[in-house]
């Protein structure tokens, strides 16, 4: 009777988790999708990236990790060693969008070690800016925090020589996805390196069937990078 009792907790809890993050992502997509027409890149930002509340208390490095498959570490790491293998001093970085967990603080650390001139963070919304400010400590005051829109950038051509877009791609529609590589690729200075790293189609049929769950309940768009959105295909052209 106590192991069934504690099935039944396990379960009320991850289906409470699950309805709290669907009202604070895609559950919030559609009220939207109900009552405005406004197809700007704002109407697609979920409240769990712009209210500050949410943002403290999703942003937890455990929880991001699970979302990723506990694949997180592995990715930021091979980031961070691709930054450490390019010639950065004297140059420019730009992070394209904020993001959860540590790969803000270890992309900055990284580029501005091996003798970057300077850092700027760029997104929509200011309290990512805010959040992110707060995780860099001493090393945010050799940042730029700028509010800009990932698909209709303010920056200069040939602004940066290196540009890192960490999990953007998924949350948009395919339109959009397109017109924010076109920007990623605009700000480069010729030789330029982007790093992008995004969701791809698991080999595996357990993990396909699950990522396919996922996606079809909380991140639609992302779906679109299993077949019908490439976006290294795009870069290429």
């Amino acid at each position: 009777m106590a192991i069934v009792t504690v099935g039944y907790v396990v379960v009320g809890i991850l289906l409470s988790v699950g309805i709290f993050f669907f009202v604070v992502t895609r559950g919030t997509l559609i009220m939207r999708g109900l009552f405005s027409r406004d197809d700007s890149c704002r109407s697609y930002v979920y409240p769990a990236y712009s209210n500050m509340g949410l943002i403290r208390l999703i942003d937890f490095q455990p929880m991001i990790s699970a979302i990723l498959l506990f694949q997180y570490r592995k990715l930021v790491d091979r980031i961070v060693r691709e930054i450490e293998r390019t010639e950065m001093r004297h140059r420019e970085t730009l992070i394209t969008s904020c993001a959860f967990g540590n790969i803000i603080p270890r992309v900055v650390e990284s580029a501005l070690s091996c003798g970057g001139h300077s850092v700027t963070i760029a997104d929509i919304i200011t309290n990512e800016l805010v959040h992110a400010e707060r995780k860099l400590g001493k090393r945010g005051a050799q940042v730029k925090f700028v509010e800009d829109n990932a698909t209709d950038m303010q920056m200069k051509d040939w602004s940066v020589s290196l540009n890192v877009m960490f999990f953007l791609l998924h949350e948009l529609p395919h339109e959009l996805k397109t017109r924010a590589l076109v920007e990623a690729g605009r700000v480069l200075v010729p030789g330029g390196k982007l790093i992008l790293a995004e969701f791809h189609r698991p080999t595996p049929l357990l993990l396909r069937m699950l990522s396919y769950t996922y996606f079809k309940v909380f991140e639609p768009f992302g779906l679109e990078l299993w077949d019908a959105y490439d976006p290294v295909a795009l870069l290429g052209e």
